[in-house]
């Protein structure tokens, strides 16, 4: 009998916690339904009162993702320590994203050699993330840019960014 207690103990508090749970649990079907009714009506308010500016700024540019990403060596010595790998993608006016991939390997060229000089002036080594050594390679890159596909290319965004020690 003392052995049979404690497990009779168990099983009672056991459930006594699910009897409990489901008599108290919250309705969540209404409030999910309440919850998006509020939200759908604050994100049109918030659209509604939108600026139109932003709206017209960002319709005459779109985003070109470069197919592949880029590999740079990372050398100290006369040997590689580490690789970043950089992924790429261009802000330009609105219709030339089949002039960009047009150009695409003379582009790739371009900013690889470019990525080669960041990483030989030892912009890679350290804390390569920190925004002002990138804004230095956003720099340059936009620079390169232009000198291939021209003003049509208002901005560099570096999308990923990653150093692989060797």
């Amino acid at each position: 009998m003392k052995k049979l207690l404690p497990i009779f103990l168990v099983l009672l508090a056991t459930g006594a916690g699910i009897g409990a749970g489901l008599v108290l649990r919250p309705d969540v079907s209404n409030e999910a339904d309440e919850c998006a009714c509020d939200c759908d009506t604050q994100s049109k308010d918030l659209v509604q009162s939108a600026p139109d500016t932003t709206e017209a700024a960002s319709a005459d540019k779109e985003y070109v993702k470069l197919n592949n990403q880029f590999v740079v060596p990372v050398l100290a010595e006369s040997k590689v320590t580490s690789i970043v790998l950089l992924s790429l993608s261009l802000e330009v006016a609105l219709g030339e994203r089949e002039h960009i991939f047009a150009v695409e390997p003379k582009l790739r060229d371009a900013f690889l050699q470019t990525m080669f000089d960041h990483a030989n002036m030892g912009g890679f080594q350290g804390a390569f993330t920190n925004s002002s050594n990138l804004d230095v390679l956003r720099q340059a890159l936009r620079e390169t840019a232009h000198k291939i596909i021209g003003m049509s290319v208002s901005d560099v965004l570096i999308i990923d960014i990653a150093r692989q020690e060797v």
